[in-house]
């Protein structure tokens, strides 16, 4: 079958389109990125503007025709932190499904991190052992570690480097004192849930998301070129070495580097603070960066329901999703525990 993931993120919306059936590998298909910055929409009221609603509609519909010519059989639509902390989010979520007929499904931040951490145990596998999970995504950071496929423990933060930087971050290069105030309040969150974190003993670490990704290759990791399978690590004493770099550095200076986009430069800052308080609270020398994340884990969960309702006995109501076009519309969701979508 042939499945479409829209991701509605806070810096990007994303739509992933994947060859995939239960108990196989899914096959990227192609990737479609509008860098919609939804975060940078919300006004002083913390709402989704005008704008960024009627941006957002237009972006979900172009989704939605892209999908079609793709041939995807299956829609799983879903948003972040974005829209879920956003004050007018039902609101959004209304406009979005009026217009296109998707229902997007708003994500909570333990979902985030069970879901990324599903993807990151089926990438490594059991031979890893305990996992511990990081995420630095455009509003949020989400920590996950364990030894089986759910995590014994997953939490997130409101440390999105997206949201650090437009929150904290007003200058360029930011002011010695914007850096020492978000340095002093990134430690303080991350400290919050170390003791949390630390129950579970985890002996391999690895990292997800375009921060880390950017990080690890101004640090001397292979380019995405070389493919998914090439070893990418980043080292805690990297970033000891860049955040002072990267905190004298003009926006347009840090885009020059590379593995850094255009439009990922202003984040690269306050991302790289959020990786090193991490590493070092956590006591982590040497993280791995892993290619599959969030939307990989949404697909895997969709593919384990699918098997379950295969098997005799197994689960009855229909699968989420049907044909592109056709209009039919279902409440069951059993790639995620609760809440509602739309298929196509």
């Amino acid at each position: 079958m042939r499945l479409g993931v829209l991701d509605v993120g806070s810096n990007t919306v994303h739509l992933l389109v994947v060859d995939a059936r239960p108990g196989g590998r899914p096959l990227p298909a192609s990737s479609t990125k509008v860098p919609l910055r939804l975060a940078e929409h919300l006004d002083d009221a913390g709402a989704i503007s005008e704008v960024g609603v009627a941006a957002l509609v237009r972006t979900v519909a172009g989704a939605v025709e892209v999908a079609e010519d793709r041939g995807c059989t299956e829609l799983l639509p879903f948003a972040t932190s974005a829209v879920r902390e956003a004050s007018n989010g039902e609101e959004v979520l209304r406009r979005v499904e009026e217009a296109t007929g998707v229902r997007l499904r708003v994500l909570p931040g333990r979902d985030e991190a069970e879901l990324t951490f599903l993807a990151v145990r089926r990438w490594y596998g059991w031979s890893r052992g305990c996992l511990l999970v990081l995420d630095i995504g455009g509003g949020s950071l989400e920590l996950a570690a364990g030894l089986d496929e759910v995590p014994d423990v997953a939490v997130s933060l409101p440390l999105g480097a997206g949201r650090l930087t437009r929150d904290r971050l007003h200058n360029d290069p930011p002011k010695p004192a914007e850096v020492r105030e978000l340095r002093s309040y990134v430690r303080r969150s991350v400290a919050s849930v170390v003791r949390e974190l630390g129950r579970v003993e985890s002996q391999h670490v690895a990292v997800t998301s375009k921060t880390f990704r950017s990080l690890a290759r101004i640090a001397g990791a292979a380019p995405s070129a070389e493919g998914p399978f090439v070893r990418r690590v980043l080292r805690h004493a990297d970033l000891v070495e860049w955040v002072p770099r990267l905190a004298e550095m003009k926006v347009a200076k840090r885009a020059e580097l590379p593995g850094v986009a255009v439009e990922r430069a202003p984040q690269l800052l306050a991302g790289a603070l959020v990786a090193e308080a991490a590493l070092d609270l956590l006591g982590v020398e040497e993280v791995e960066v892993c290619p599959w994340a969030l939307r990989e884990g949404v697909i895997l969960r969709r593919l384990d329901a699918i098997a379950a309702e295969e098997r005799p006995g197994g689960p009855t109501g229909g699968a989420l999703g049907g044909a592109l076009g056709g209009g039919n519309r279902s409440s069951l969701v059993p790639w995620i525990p609760t809440g509602t979508t739309a298929a196509l």
